[in-house]
């Protein structure tokens, strides 16, 4: 089975069914792993809850994070996920959640587009970079 090159925690079923059909259509990431809220994503990450049978090679490559989470917010875990590049993805253009996500070490802030052609591009640019261009820190 390959890596997971992307662990996408999102909570709005549009949203969710939006991004996962630009990356297919688009051939952008062969393994996509979605949670539903922070919670389920913090025991992703740490091996925990129904993900304990995990092991560290089902670490994903990159984050797609959205803010607004139930039972544990997106900043929230942003805060415990400094070993893999997280892409904040999130419609809030607040000023403060974009100085949070920053301070607590997000590696980029992409507002969600409205339109679906800006919304494929940013998708698009998003994956192709992290998971093609950019090399990530070993081990």
């Amino acid at each position: 089975m390959s890596a997971i090159e992307i662990l996408f925690v999102e909570d709005n079923p549009d949203d969710l069914a939006l991004v996962l059909r630009v990356l297919r259509r688009h051939h952008l990431a062969d393994r996509v792993e979605v949670v539903h809220d922070g919670a389920e994503a913090l025991d992703f990450l740490f091996y925990t809850g129904a993900y304990a049978h995990h092991r560290l090679e089902d670490r994903p490559r990159m984050i797609l994070l959205d803010l607004k989470l139930s039972k544990v917010t997106g900043l929230e875990v942003l805060q415990r996920t400094r070993a893999i590049p997280v892409v904040i993805f999130s419609s809030s253009a607040q000023d403060h959640d974009v100085t949070e996500s920053y301070e607590l070490g997000a590696n980029s802030y992409v507002l969600k587009p409205l339109d679906m052609s800006e919304l494929t591009e940013a998708v698009s640019q998003i994956a192709r970079y992290w998971l093609r261009l950019n090399r990530p820190a070993p081990g």
